[in-house]
């Protein structure tokens, strides 16, 4: 067994691929040092990365602290940290993706008239698909972090047969949804306008999708300039047909689609409608227009579980204001339960 073993890496959402990481690494080494990437290199790559100190307790929290006395942490402040003129260390330990540069740190320290590192290279802890646990996929929304995919196969297909054809509501879901789910920004005098700069001002973020459900509120943000990055409309408003409907722009959108979802229910056409805008979006910040041929009340449910963590999604309260709901962990997990009290056809 090693003395001293190195692990380097961002550590964002801690997974179970991580935490395999790690115990690989204890097994081999007395002792291990984390060198954790700082806040200003990982954030540069994606701004939704925690905290150096929120990644850093999430490793303790899932360990345990009865194995700190094994651990140092470090703030990795370039691709190499201590590695190449460490005096101490014996191992360094990778993945697949990085045990080229571990190459590269040994070639260093030869250099630097210093021992070899033993390369130990850990393989990835997949999720249900096949592909590696990642926090690029946690974040993307894709997947939680002991790999399971948030929509449950609601949708997905097995020996080419949907598995479910549509959810519907029952009174037990209807109780659930009556519990408080975002901030409600309440308008002045029911001016939504009034409403929607508070939400804009206070959440608009370039690099997470802002996501509008209803028509009212879709024309208000076209009206400020400021359209939704992902639009849900269905022709109402308080389930009556609305005029104006027909003055949202859909050319200011690149796609435009369309899906069926009656009331009360969720659809495979609204799921496949929903993953396609923001698989969209995330590929190259592509924007949607989403005409519902039946009512578009329910599909936060179904955005939230596939959207981007930090993604917004904004509504209107009719003759109170707008309610914003950030995409988190949480949501996802509350969406998934509210879900699970539908009926499955």
């Amino acid at each position: 067994m090693h003395n001293l073993g190195l692990i380097g890496g961002t550590f964002d959402r801690f997974h179970t691929g991580h935490k395999k990481l790690i115990n690989g690494a204890l097994e081999k080494c007395k002792k291990i040092e984390i060198w954790i990437i700082s806040d200003e290199i990982a954030r540069k790559n994606n701004t939704m990365v925690m905290s150096w100190e929120s990644r850093k307790n999430e490793i303790i929290n899932s360990l345990g602290k009865e194995l700190m006395n094994r651990i140092e942490f470090g703030i990795l402040e370039d691709n190499y940290g201590p590695a190449p003129n460490h005096p101490k260390a014996n191992a360094i330990i990778c993945t697949l993706e990085t045990y080229d540069m571990c190459l590269e740190i040994n070639e260093m320290r030869e250099n630097n008239n210093l021992k070899i590192l033993e390369i130990i290279k850990i393989d990835h802890e997949n999720a249900w698909d096949g592909f590696p646990i990642s926090s690029t996929r946690i974040r993307n929304g894709e997947i939680n972090r002991e790999g399971q995919i948030w929509t449950s196969s609601y949708f997905e297909k097995k020996n080419n047969d949907v598995i479910s054809k549509k959810l519907i509501m029952t009174k037990e879901a209807e109780i659930m949804l009556k519990q408080p789910f975002g901030e409600l920004i309440e308008g002045k005098d029911k001016d939504y306008e009034y409403a929607m700069k508070i939400m804009i001002e206070k959440y608009l973020k370039e690099d997470v999708p802002l996501i509008s459900v209803g028509d009212v509120t879709t024309l208000t943000l076209e009206n400020l300039g400021c359209s939704a990055d992902i639009a849900w409309i269905d022709g109402k408003t308080k389930r009556e047909r609305w005029a104006q409907s027909e003055n949202i722009d859909s050319k200011k959108y690149n796609n435009n689609f369309t899906c069926y979802n009656p009331a009360g229910e969720l659809t495979k056409s609204l799921f496949e409608t929903c993953k396609k805008s923001l698989e969209e979006w995330i590929r190259n910040k592509s924007t949607s227009l989403i005409i519902v041929d039946g009512e578009e009340d329910l599909a936060p449910l179904m955005i939230h579980l596939i959207a981007p963590l930090g993604t917004i999604v904004v509504y209107g309260q009719p003759g109170k204001g707008v309610v914003v709901r950030i995409t988190k962990e949480d949501t996802k997990k509350r969406c998934r339960d509210i879900l699970s009290s539908f009926e499955f056809c």
